[in-house]
């Protein structure tokens, strides 16, 4: 059996507010007709990471809408996750290529995890590469397979890419944040879906300036000065230490400034540690940089309270499958500096609801513009906030879904 993820009730009606009633009676008309479909999610990982979040409020409002909706993950050990986290790597670009013996090691794990696809479903969506080879091993487990990418395949190393291909096309769909990354071949079972966060969440809901500035005061920040936040896993496609190089340029003509690098450890991620390590010595002990994990108790009210009171989030991005931490920030309005790839510029009109960059040294000037005119910081957050209500709320992602399951015939 796979790990089933416990899961709390949520409900469509408490959307509303911020959606439209327009919204909510579409997803409750088209839901109609799906009404007691049993759907599977397969991840793998229920902590840390972008997939997870988006599950914890997707498949609660999917069964509030009357499907029967579960979410389990797979089992797997370090060796199998050294491996996909490889894979993850290569697909977005890493020259690095997998071995045999590695091959062997992510076909071993997929094929006993699809031993433990216990029922039979009307869909199972299997999220990113680790799970992929779930279908190939236990096609008879579901009528409908789809196949959900989360990361930016638009320059892939195409050895990895080759391989992993013809586990891809025994799927029914696949779904994809944008255009550019479907890979050649698939022969037009493809979706453009992009993600959604949940405005209801802890770590998005509205949190008093008082409350944001108590909680990052614990963290040793001070209020009374500028601060420069970024969150995200400490990953080498975040380059968390170009953020640093972007916080000392900034920090030569705003001598004031502070940065906090905010990030969760996933469990399907071994080579985090080695990164944040890397991380913490390249900030060389400088106490204006804070490096924080949920070790160090942040969790997702801590991360609010951080996105909330930064006077300018940056995303230094180097490849990005859609970057939900943009999204967090834009809600909370925000100022955010972004890096000009991936998904980012789905959401970021540049000198509109945000800047994008491509540099520490533009992402500094950037910085600066913002930290130096408080009422361009509030014309982008505005904006920006309006861009994430009007695409990228999770009762939106739930309609794309329904259409998906209506299209496939479920």
């Amino acid at each position: 059996m796979l790990q089933d993820v416990a899961l709390g009730a949520r409900s469509l009606s408490d959307y509303t507010h911020l959606v439209g009633r327009g919204l909510v009676e579409e997803i409750r008309e088209r839901a109609k007709r799906l009404e007691g479909k049993r759907v599977l999610h397969v991840s793998a990982t229920a902590f840390g990471g972008g997939v997870s979040e988006i599950l914890y409020a997707l498949v609660p409002l999917m069964r509030d809408v009357g499907l029967d909706v579960h979410w389990r993950v797979i089992l797997g050990r370090e060796e199998f996750f050294n491996v996909t986290k490889l894979m993850h790597n290569s697909l977005q670009g890493d020259p690095q290529s997998i071995s045999d013996p590695e091959w062997e090691v992510f076909e071993a794990y997929n094929a006993m995890n699809a031993q433990g696809l216990d029922d039979n479903w009307d869909a199972v969506i299997v999220h990113d590469p680790q799970p992929a080879g779930l279908r190939a091993n236990a096609p008879d487990r579901s009528r409908l397979w789809i196949w959900r990418c989360h990361i930016d395949l638009s320059t892939p190393n195409e050895e990895t890419l080759g391989r992993l291909l013809p586990l891809l096309r025994d799927y029914d769909e696949s779904v994809y944040h944008m255009q550019k990354y479907v890979p050649d071949g698939l022969d037009g079972r493809v979706r453009i879906i992009p993600p959604a966060i949940d405005p209801l969440s802890p770590k998005n809901m509205a949190l008093s300036p008082e409350d944001a500035s108590f909680v990052c005061q614990q963290f040793g920040i001070d209020v009374e000065r500028p601060l420069m936040c970024q969150v995200s896993r400490f990953d080498p496609w975040k380059d968390p230490m170009g953020v640093i190089d972007t916080f000392r340029l900034v920090r030569e003509q705003m001598s004031d400034v502070q940065l906090a690098l905010v990030g969760s450890m996933a469990t399907d991620d071994p080579e985090g540690w080695e990164f944040f390590q890397r991380t913490f010595s390249y900030a060389d002990g400088d106490p204006d940089i804070k490096i924080l994990n949920n070790l160090n108790n942040v969790g997702a009210i801590e991360v609010n309270a951080f996105q909330s009171q930064a006077d300018v989030i940056v995303q230094k991005s180097l490849r990005e499958g859609f970057g939900l931490t943009v999204t967090e920030a834009m809600w909370k309005v925000r100022p955010v500096v972004a890096g000009n790839v991936g998904g980012i510029p789905l959401q970021i009109e540049d000198g509109e609801t945000g800047f994008l960059i491509s540099s520490p040294e533009e992402a500094a000037q950037r910085t600066l513009s913002v930290l130096g005119d408080p009422e361009l910081a509030k014309r982008l957050g505005r904006a920006g906030k309006e861009r994430t209500r009007e695409l990228f709320l999770t009762p939106r992602l739930l309609r794309d879904w329904l259409g998906v399951f209506e299209d496939l015939g479920l």
